[in-house]
């Protein structure tokens, strides 16, 4: 039997010494390949530089060991040309600003030869509240625009909605207004002020009190799912505003949802995804930094960053 070659991973992500080792995806996902034998690297995303055809990253070779409070060694600092390493993890958490999009343009110029997972174009076309919407079917009723006519005329039709930041992430800015509320126009107002991206409306799911479930997707096949239930006077349901996580089964209409998007995912270069359903609705699809490997890991005595890189080495094989 051949042995296995030792690849180089370079890890694209936000500051190792920010990050929760027990509930970060990246974390386990850089420890895995260490335990493969990898050779990893960190940089930050604003480490990248362009020159001649050349892309390249002040990175530090990285050790990683589960132990909080001394998580992590970083070696002497180095210009590592991406186009000599095996692959790269963008996984730099959002916001998708022009600082995100520049990333994967530079990215791009070594992918595929470097397996930059996700793929950046991907990525950059597919922001988590834009892909979902070529799958409307399979969404709520939901309305993109900067125009505040048109979210007052749908707030008309559905009564009780969501409002959202289009390129937000982590339940950051999501507000739940009831028909009664009276805040909407300062709400757009306050949207308005921050940026000139449109903003998302959705109508309020009643089932998300029961729970928004993540359903995390290898190349296009689900693998597992938590579901996440909102705190008591939360409409939010992510985990690190208090949202409970709890082990969930994949249903019939979970993988009637992924079957209907799995094969754009993988066609795309999308290996790791998490997508959210609300009741029987895809709400979101996570792209740029998906999360919820160790919660589901937990729950379900999976091992799912280990399925992620045997994807990856699958997919350097061909």
């Amino acid at each position: 039997m051949s042995q296995k070659k030792s690849l180089i991973v370079a890890v694209q992500m936000d500051p190792i010494e920010t990050i929760n080792i027990e509930a970060d995806s990246t974390f386990v996902l850089a420890l895995e390949a260490q335990a493969r034998g990898y050779r990893l690297f960190h940089y930050l995303a604003r480490a990248l530089s362009f020159e001649e055809g050349r892309v390249t990253a002040r990175a530090h070779p990285l050790a990683l060991r589960r132990e909080k409070g001394n998580h992590f060694d970083l070696g002497e600092p180095q210009q590592l040309d991406l186009a000599s390493t095996d692959v790269v993890l963008m996984r730099q958490d959002p916001p998708f600003d022009m600082a995100y999009i520049t990333a994967t343009h530079l990215l791009e110029h070594i992918h595929p030869k470097t397996l930059v997972v996700n793929d950046p174009v991907s990525v950059r076309n597919a922001p988590e509240k834009l892909l979902v919407t070529h799958f409307s079917s399979l969404m709520p009723p939901t309305l993109i625009t900067s125009d505040p006519a048109q979210v007052k005329a749908f707030r008309q039709r559905h009564g009780d909605i969501i409002v959202k930041p289009l390129f937000g992430n982590g339940g950051a800015g999501v507000f739940h207004l009831r028909p009664d509320d009276s805040n909407l126009n300062a709400l757009l107002e306050m949207f308005t002020e921050r940026s000139r991206e449109p903003v998302m409306v959705q109508r309020y799911l009643p089932e998300v009190r029961q729970g928004d479930k993540r359903i995390i997707l290898i190349d296009g096949e689900p693998v597992g799912a938590i579901n996440r239930v909102p705190a008591a006077g939360e409409a939010r349901s992510n985990m690190h505003v208090g949202g409970r996580p709890e082990k969930s089964p994949l249903t019939a209409r979970d993988r009637e949802i992924c079957a209907a998007i799995g094969p754009t995912l993988k066609r795309q270069g999308l290996i790791f995804v998490g997508i959210d359903v609300i009741g029987a609705y895809l709400t979101e699809i996570n792209v740029t930094s998906p999360t919820g490997l160790q919660e589901v890991n937990r729950f379900d005595g999976t091992k799912l960053e280990s399925l992620i890189w045997d994807a990856i080495e699958a997919k350097l094989r061909s």
